[in-house]
């Protein structure tokens, strides 16, 4: 009995001594701080690395992780500036920068920042509309990070940065979102349409204007073409004519010239009379023509009272009654001076 009492106290004294010897050596990770106290007293902090605590005496009382931490925000009711409520909820990342005043600062750091951050939310929301708070997600959230850092900062946090995940309105509310959105939609579309139609009247006006310069400035230079050619038609003409003349005045020089340019004239007279009283039902010519007229109506044959009223004009000139007579059966009239000439012709 002795012997196996002294073997018991021997294996109890061992494993008491691997107890304290575990129990007095501490193996810090790095990225994480112990807070040591001694007789519930704080002692210290213990960084990474190899430390000894005495059993019994010292106990780690708080262990912190000193990386960076992700802490969820739960989702809220908040109200805009134009009374909308909505559904917020974020994510807020902190840190652990003093491991003694985050263990006896306060006694949840985590979720006391997250209840930071939920009233801080709200207070921001509640001072810009719906319509601008998915644009100034940016400015809440700085602003939610500002507020929170300065409130933790007795208790050795650091709030690096806050995102909101969501922000959900009420399905109230996103039904009259939707039919803004459509109405904003159409809206836009009708004034794309009428801007079109407005570009398309603009382009058409401009177009037929230009058209309407293209053929003026085509008929201006047709015009100016045809005067053109006309211009130089008549300088073609009167160069021929003066030269003509000039052939005319050089043969007048000749011997007898004189005579066979009067012969020339009075055939192209001759000629022309011919053709008017041709065209013509009722002439009105002068006494002495009208004696011709009936002289080329016997020669030429066209019209047999003609020359019989030609015959009794002549003798019958003596009187103007009878000169009268024959101009009228060839329908011709007299109307220069012609009861002189018809006595002039008389005696002749």
């Amino acid at each position: 009995m002795g012997i196996f009492g002294a073997y018991g106290i021997t294996l109890a004294v061992i494993v008491l001594a691997f107890i304290v010897f575990f129990r007095l050596i501490r193996i810090v990770p790095e990225q994480e701080a112990w807070i040591v106290e001694e007789f519930g007293k704080f002692k210290k902090a213990l960084g990474p690395g190899f430390h000894l605590v005495i059993p019994f005496v010292q106990k780690v009382a708080y262990r912190h992780h000193l990386k960076e931490e992700a802490v969820d925000v739960e989702p809220q009711v908040c109200i805009t500036k134009d009374n909308v409520q909505v559904h917020v909820d974020g994510v807020l990342y902190l840190m652990v920068v003093d491991a003694e005043r985050a263990s006896y600062g306060i006694d949840n750091y985590r979720f006391a920042t997250a209840q930071l951050a939920q009233t801080t939310m709200r207070s921001e929301i509640g001072k810009i509309n719906l319509d601008n708070s998915f644009s100034e997600r940016d400015r809440i959230n700085d602003a939610v990070v500002k507020s929170v850092d300065e409130a933790s900062d007795p208790w050795g946090i650091k709030v690096t940065r806050y995102e909101i995940k969501d922000i959900t309105p009420t399905d109230t509310v996103m039904k009259a979102m939707e039919q803004q959105v459509r109405a904003e939609r159409e809206k836009r579309a009708e004034v794309l349409k009428s801007e079109g139609e407005r570009e398309s009247r603009v382009n058409e006006s401009k177009g037929e204007r230009q058209e309407a310069i293209n053929l003026s400035e085509g008929e201006r230079q047709k015009r100016i073409n045809e005067a053109d050619g006309r211009a130089e038609a008549i300088e073609t003409v009167a160069s021929a004519t003066a030269e003509g003349i000039g052939e005319v005045a050089k043969a007048i020089q000749h011997p007898k010239g004189k005579q066979a340019i009067t012969m020339r004239i009075a055939q192209q007279f001759i000629s022309q009379l011919g053709d008017i009283l041709d065209r013509s039902q009722t002439q009105v010519l002068p006494y002495d023509i009208a004696q011709i007229k009936g002289v080329l109506d016997s020669v030429l044959g066209e019209r047999t009272g003609g020359a019989s009223g030609g015959e009794r004009g002549a003798p019958g000139s003596t009187g103007g009654g009878a000169s009268g007579r024959g101009a009228g059966e060839s329908r011709s009239v007299g109307t220069s001076r012609p009861e002189t000439r018809g006595k002039q012709g008389g005696r002749s």
